[in-house]
């Protein structure tokens, strides 16, 4: 038995619990000073694709204020990033001080964050598309489903044929991109404290926190990493309750996540072979209850999430490799001239006699 103290062997854990619990906090006190934004004004709802929290006359210093404070914190993570990957470059149970200044500084522009959107409101949604924000979680989401292909596999537990160079690539530079998907969508939305914004904060700041513990063993932690790929089913699920109730489009999003839980995430856990047939079997029969009810005609819908990202996986591994080869990353291998063996001294003589 170690004779460490917790202290030392788990204090990625405690972090982690700590991280999780100022999550709850801050999610909290979002709601709570959510009433002082109801005289905000915004512009008529248009639509699905109309992002609604965003002020009607956007000044020069609503939009400075937003894209500063995403450009600095966003810097400031890529700058972290690199400095692990140059100077740590090994895990550990506890923290290095880089790990301490990541969570800090996330820390910090959470409460930037909430200053700004209570004094000038405006988030990137004001130059910006909607789905930008929902296309950069999705990348991140299928960036996963491309990087675990070796460990999970992609399809029953069996990897997808993709070369080996493209899942290095994909490992190598996913923090990059993670951080990218996950600071752009927190500076795309105001701290608003209806039920979707809550939600989303909230899982925004449980993947801030997963950023900040680079090179620890949690960060790796297979049943932790899992937990914030289903997050999105959540999240997805919860918010299409909320917009269009129980006869709306909800069940896409549980069944559509919980569909690639199934194909692909669960085979990571270790779990037994009876325990995955039962996870299976629950599945299939929650589909079977939910559309007796809801109409077989509907069922269709369980299919395009998990459809949509399997072929973005494809296309997202053509596209690394395409770069790569573009920056010759990714050489084809010369082959090596073969070597004429050099025949003995002794051999030449006998020939020659």
């Amino acid at each position: 038995m170690s004779t460490k103290p917790m202290s030392q062997t788990r204090m990625d854990v405690l972090v982690l619990w700590g991280g999780i619990l100022f999550s709850f906090v801050f999610t909290g006190i979002i709601w709570l000073a959510g009433s002082w934004l109801t005289n905000v004004q915004r512009l008529p709802d248009a639509g699905p694709s109309w992002y609604y929290w965003q002020l009607a006359e956007p000044t020069f210093w609503t939009r400075a204020t937003a894209w500063g404070s995403y450009l600095l914190h966003q810097v400031a993570s890529w700058g972290m990033i690199y400095y692990a990957q140059t100077r740590v470059k090994r895990y550990t149970s506890g923290l290095h001080p880089i790990n301490i200044i990541a969570l800090a500084t996330n820390a910090a522009f959470v409460l930037i964050h909430f200053i700004q959107t209570h004094i000038w409101y405006d988030g990137l949604a004001q130059d910006t598309t909607i789905f930008s924000s929902q296309g950069s979680v999705i990348l991140m989401l299928v960036w996963i489903l491309l990087m675990e292909n070796r460990r999970r596999g992609l399809f029953f537990g069996q990897p997808a044929p993709i070369k080996d160079e493209i899942i290095r690539a994909a490992r190598k530079y996913h923090g990059y991109v993670f951080s990218w998907a996950i600071i752009y969508t927190f500076w795309y939305h105001p701290m608003e404290n209806s039920s979707g914004h809550l939600i989303g904060f909230f899982y925004t700041f449980l993947l801030l926190l997963q950023g900040s513990l680079f090179f620890t063993r949690i960060h790796i932690n297979r049943w932790w990493t899992v937990t914030l790929e289903l997050m999105v089913l959540i999240h997805g699920t919860l918010v299409a309750l909320m917009q269009k109730g129980i006869t709306g489009f909800w069940p896409m999003f549980f069944f559509g996540f919980l569909g690639i839980f199934i194909i692909t995430q669960m085979h990571g856990l270790g779990l037994s072979l009876r325990a995955r047939w039962l996870l299976f079997l629950g599945y299939a029969g929650s589909v079977v209850g939910i559309y007796s009810w809801r109409g077989w005609d509907q069922v269709s819908e369980i299919v395009r999430i998990p459809l949509i990202e399997y072929i973005l996986v494809f296309v997202l591994a053509g596209a690394i490799w395409l770069i790569g080869g573009l920056i010759g990353r990714f050489k084809p291998r010369t082959p090596q001239p073969q070597q004429t063996p050099v025949r003995s001294l002794k051999s030449t003589a006998q020939e020659s006699s």
